[in-house]
């Protein structure tokens, strides 16, 4: 094979990966974890609805969701007495929650109330206590990897994120771009090294190279014909993609979502909100189908740094908050139900009259499913998030 055979046989980044993963698979029974970050706090409240509320509907007098009604297609699902689902993803997720593959956790959060976005979200990565927060070395995720026998972590981010840093070679792979995606010197050295010892390993090192002067071209001319604007994505192709990795290769993975971050015209049924619901809820439903029979042997957890302001602003959108809503999914998950500690939603219990409380901290809560689903140690659990207190909320 030539270096321009090999560029053929790696048109795409993905699949180039896929194919070194049917070379070098993880155990069969290794289950899989996907963490899906949201960046920008997105607005559960327009998520996991609390329309058994009327301080709800006091609250958002333009954005609210409307109470459920079988006649009207922009009201809410019913999940039960209290919560509905958006209509933004009754098509995508409201058949998980049918299979009981799907539960939501409100009051869902960290013990962080700066409300930066950058401050939050590293301290989420982190895993830390708070007290032991500052030193940014090592994620989480990383340490997860190394009480997981058989994880072959991965990211699916532009660079290697604080979640999984401290964790040695890591790849991460780009989702921006498609086969346009550029690898870094330290990208191109890991999958070089996949085919070391192999016939293809000259080939693949030579063909990295000429692949990375084509692509940082094309790459350049992208960007200054975009004047500076992202190219339009399609998660749901996204996540089918992440699926061919995760059931071929990889067992841990992290991806993180942008565009939360609704602090004008937010909308309601329709919007801005609601299109990136429906956008992540299709491909988080492309991905189990994609996963097949290995959607029972896989667990995925959808969190943000925090929630949003539970009364609108001025603006008709929400601004930064504190307590938010996780998604837990996967075949054997326990779901159709609303898990974790609540409260009623009335202006006495938001924290300091603005957000949802977190009564469900995030280092308790997937600490439990860890413990739960992948049988880890006390000790294990410590060493992924110190000073914890796990809980098991039954899900997996």
């Amino acid at each position: 094979m030539d270096r321009r055979q090999f560029l053929r046989a790696t048109a795409l980044t993905l699949p180039a990966l896929t194919m070194a993963g049917q070379l070098f698979a993880a155990p069969a029974s290794t289950p899989r974890f996907l963490l899906v970050f949201l960046r920008g706090g997105y607005d559960a409240n327009n998520l996991l609805v609390p329309y058994g509320s009327d301080f709800y509907y006091e609250s958002r007098p333009s954005i609210a969701l409307a109470r459920p009604d079988a006649g009207n297609p922009s009201s809410v699902r019913a999940l039960d007495a209290h919560w509905g689902l958006t209509p933004a993803v009754a098509s995508s997720m409201g058949p998980l929650w049918d299979r009981k593959q799907l539960a939501f956790v409100p009051f869902a959060g960290t013990d962080d109330l700066s409300r930066s976005h950058f401050e939050t979200q590293d301290n989420i990565e982190s895993g830390h206590a708070a007290d032991s927060r500052g030193d940014y070395n090592s994620g989480f995720m990383a340490r997860l990897s190394t009480v997981l026998r058989g994880s072959s972590p991965i990211a699916f981010t532009d660079a290697l994120p604080l979640s999984f840093r401290g964790a040695g070679d890591v790849p991460n792979i780009s989702l921006k771009g498609d086969g346009k995606a550029v690898f870094d010197d330290r990208q191109a050295s890991i999958l070089s090294s996949m085919y070391e010892g192999t016939a293809l390993h000259a080939a693949a090192t030579d063909g990295l190279q000429l692949r990375q002067q084509v692509a940082k071209d094309l790459q350049t001319e992208m960007v200054a014909a975009s004047r500076g604007a992202v190219s339009a994505r399609n998660f749901a192709a996204q996540t089918q993609r992440i699926a061919t990795l995760m059931r071929d290769r990889f067992r841990l993975g992290f991806v993180d979502v942008g565009g939360w971050d609704t602090h004008v015209n937010q909308g309601g049924a329709q919007g801005q909100l609601a299109n990136n619901l429906d956008n992540l809820g299709q491909g988080l439903g492309a991905f189990a189908d994609a996963l097949g029979d290995e959607w029972n042997n896989t667990v995925v957890v959808v969190v943000s740094e925090f929630g949003r302001t539970f009364r609108e602003n001025g603006n008709k959108g929400t601004d930064h908050g504190h307590g938010t809503t996780y998604w837990v999914l996967g075949g054997k998950v326990s779901g159709g139900r609303i898990a974790g500690q609540q409260v009623p939603i009335n202006a006495g219990t938001l924290l300091q009259n603005r957000d949802y409380p977190v009564l469900n901290n995030y280092r308790d809560v997937i600490g439990g499913l860890l413990k739960r689903g992948w049988g880890l140690s006390g000790d294990d659990l410590q060493k992924v998030f110190p000073g914890s207190s796990p809980r098991d909320l039954g899900l997996v």
